[in-house]
C-alpha cells in the first residue's frame, strides 16, 4: 500500500491504495483514524491525478471526482456508497431518502452505519447526507469539516448559477 497526506482548509488528509486506485480518505478529525501500518510506502507521486482532484475541489473548480476507487466494505455498503455518488453538488438528502433511493425505505439506521463507514469521505460524499429535520447530524469527519464542505458546495454551486445567467 502507498498513501501520502495533503494540506485542505479541513487539515491533512490522508490518501492510501494501490498508488493509482484509492481505498481510503483519512480525515483529520476522523472518528475511524488511519494508523499507517511500517509496511506502507508515503510516496509524493501516488494519486497525482487525486491530488489534482482535491484542490480543485476546495478552490470551487470541481464538483465531481472522477477517480479510480477501490473501497473495502460489504455489498450492503458498497450500494450505500454507490447510492452517496449520485446526490448533486450542494444538495442534501436524509438517511431516510438515501434508505429509499437504494430500495431498502426502513433502512435509514443500517443506510447511516453504512454512511458512517465510508473509506472515501468527500469523493464518495457522505458529508451531504443530513438529519431528517435538516440537521448536520454526525460526520466521521467531524461536524465542522462536514458544515464547512456543505458551506464550500454551497458557495461555488451559487457562483456557478450566477455564472450562468450572466
Amino acid at each position: 500500500m502507498k498513501y501520502d497526506i495533503i494540506k485542505s482548509p479541513i487539515g491533512p488528509i490522508t490518501l492510501a491504495g494501490n498508488g493509482e486506485a484509492l481505498s481510503f480518505v483519512g480525515l483529520p478529525e476522523s472518528r475511524h483514524p488511519l494508523n499507517i501500518p511500517p509496511e506502507w510506502t508515503r510516496s509524493q507521486q501516488a494519486f497525482v491525478e487525486a491530488k489534482r482532484q482535491f484542490y480543485a475541489y476546495f478552490a470551487g473548480e470541481l464538483m465531481a471526482f472522477d477517480l479510480p476507487l477501490e473501497p473495502h466494505g460489504t455489498g450492503f455498503q458498497q450500494r450505500v456508497w454507490t447510492a452517496l455518488r449520485t446526490i448533486p453538488y450542494a444538495t442534501t438528502i436524509s438517511y431516510a431518502e438515501l434508505a429509499r433511493r437504494i430500495g431498502n425505505p426502513k433502512a435509514s439506521r443500517a443506510v447511516g452505519l453504512a454512511n458512517g463507514a465510508n473509506p472515501l469521505p468527500i469523493i464518495v460524499p457522505c458529508h451531504r447526507v443530513i438529519g431528517a429535520n435538516g440537521s448536520l447530524t454526525g460526520y466521521g469527519g467531524g461536524l465542522e469539516a462536514k458544515k464547512y464542505l456543505l458551506d464550500l458546495e454551497r458557495r461555488h454551486a451559487v457562483a456557478d448559477d450566477f455564472n450562468l445567467v450572466s
